[in-house]
């Protein structure tokens, strides 16, 4: 490893990160200039450029054979966007989440996270599979296209329309500087991943890390960037759902549609899911998609509290992949404190709460805050 390596390494995340913002300030700008309403450019363009890094890494892995980091960059986002996204923006303030988050997105979510382990479970993520997987995730903006046009809600409306609606005097100029912005994202989102999958693969060989740890860590930090701006600006600004709702719906569209595309792509045929990712990492996953349910359902709202216990845990996965990684002794003592001491007693604060809430007559199932 060199300090050339670093600094590609670096140069990369960066592009990755000014790229989708990029994108999607061109991308939306455009949408709004054509009519399209502001909710669905916040539901669709927003929270799926947030994603471009992502998709753009983890094809770019799969297609120079490194699969393992495309599939770590997927896992490791996810639990990356929940634990740290969700769990910083909630320390910044409480949050907000809505009726259709705790009825219908993170079930979607937990959901898609019980597929991955159903479908790799024979080792392997074929391109059969991606195909299907892929097609969920068209499926599922569909839905939210439908359902979008069906929203009934004046503040969401107002809040969106603040947001992502874009007016100017000058069309014509207007127009050429955002498909600049559009087209400059794309460059720089091409550019940073190549940049980065490299970079990262030499790191990993030099340490003697596999491409899978790299993945988890440096890779999903990197492309989870543009989902931390997002929802900390949304939650310095007070806004409703929408740090909340970028974080589940980029979640989903992970699974599906870039490891959908990842796997389709794969010279060899699929993507290959080793042992370890099969049971813990991708269980993480399914775990804190679990975790989200009594947290969203006691008052609508992620407090500040809980959103420590979700950092307090990515620093602890974090501790388990580095252990892990070094080949620890420590790391059997590790576990067998996080599975016989810590988790449970995690899961009996959240189920005491949960019971708290219900006997207050607190608990929401889906009526609005």
């Amino acid at each position: 490893m060199t300090i050339q390596t670093i600094g590609v390494l670096l140069g990369g995340l960066v592009f990755l990160v000014l790229g989708a913002e990029s994108l999607v300030r061109g991308a939306s700008r455009i949408a709004a200039m054509l009519g399209i309403s502001p909710l669905i450019i916040g539901l669709t363009i927003v929270a799926y450029g947030t994603s471009a890094p992502e998709l753009f890494v983890s094809l770019q892995s799969s297609l120079n054979g490194n699969a393992n980091i495309a599939l770590g960059n997927v896992v490791g986002s996810n639990i990356f966007n929940v634990l740290c996204v969700l769990g910083i923006s909630a320390l910044i303030a409480p949050l907000m989440v809505s009726q259709q988050i705790i009825r219908l997105d993170v079930p979607i979510m937990v959901g898609v996270s019980l597929l991955l382990l159903g479908l790799g479970l024979d080792g392997e993520l074929n391109q059969a599979e991606g195909v299907f997987l892929f097609m969920g995730g068209v499926g599922y903006t569909l839905f939210l296209l439908w359902q979008s046009l069906k929203e009934s809600d004046r503040e969401v409306q107002e809040e969106y329309a603040q947001e992502y609606s874009f007016r100017s005097d000058r069309p014509l100029n207007s127009w050429l500087m955002n498909l600049v912005f559009l087209a400059l994202g794309l460059v720089m989102l091409a550019l940073g991943s190549d940049w980065l999958v490299g970079s990262s693969t030499a790191i990993a060989r030099s340490f003697g890390v596999s491409d899978l740890v790299i993945g988890l860590t440096i890779v999903a930090v990197g492309t989870s960037l543009p989902e931390l701006a997002t929802s900390v600006m949304a939650s310095l600004k007070g806004e409703r759902d929408i740090a909340v709702g970028n974080v589940v719906g980029s979640n989903i569209f992970n699974i599906l549609a870039v490891l959908g595309v990842a796997a389709i792509a794969s010279p060899k045929g699929g993507i290959t899911i080793l042992p370890s990712a099969l049971w813990m990492d991708i269980p993480v996953v399914i775990l804190v998609a679990v975790a989200c349910m009594p947290i969203f359902l006691t008052g609508n709202v992620i407090n500040r509290w809980e959103g420590g216990i979700f950092v307090g845990y990515y620093g602890l996965y974090t501790v388990h992949l580095i252990l892990k990684a070094m080949d620890h002794q420590a790391l059997p003592i590790f576990n067998g404190i996080m599975a016989w001491g810590i988790i449970p007693l995690t899961g009996l604060l959240f189920g005491f709460n949960v019971w708290r809430e219900f006997r207050n007559g607190r608990l929401n199932l889906g009526t609005k805050p």
